[in-house]
This record gives structure tokens, sequence and C-alpha cells, in this order.
């Protein structure tokens, strides 16, 4: 299921920022995702699929927003390495 969400724009951003309709939606999408992920309101699988991508085209698309695929800091992972010991 899927539901349409329609947001009301100015005619005049589409030609501003050089992109039809359609790839300005789909570039909303993917910058929701890559936020929500960094900051880790979804799963990296769930992101993928609000953006509309497999999960290494969403990979790909953090690297392109400078997003670290990791959740964990790594002082985090030195912490639940310690803690497992």
């Amino acid at each position: 299921m899927s539901v349409v969400l329609t947001i009301d724009m100015p005619e005049d951003v589409f030609s501003a920022i050089r992109k039809s309709p359609v790839e300005f939606a789909a570039e909303m999408r993917l910058a929701a995702a890559v936020k929500w992920y960094e900051l880790a309101e979804v799963s990296q699988g769930k992101a993928a699929e609000i953006a509309g991508l497999t999960r290494e085209g969403f990979i790909a698309a953090l690297h392109r927003f400078k997003v670290s695929p990791f959740q964990y800091t790594p002082e985090e992972v030195i912490r639940e390495l310690r803690d497992a010991e």
C-alpha cells in the first residue's frame, strides 16, 4: 500500500533547481530518508525503502550526502566490544 502526498511548491522552483517535479520529488524522498537515517529514526533498510532505492543504492546516496553508513560511533563499538568480554 502506498500513500500519495501532495506538496504545494512555486512553479519557478523547478527551473531554479533544474529538476522536473518528478526528479524533485525523488530528491526530497531521498533527502528525508538520509536525514531520518542519520538521526537513527529509521533503519538502513527502511530508509532505502523510503527513498525508493536498493540498500546498495542507498549506501551510495549516503556517501553522496557525506553521511556514514554506520549508526554506531567508534566509541560505541569499542564500548560494546569491551562489555562483551
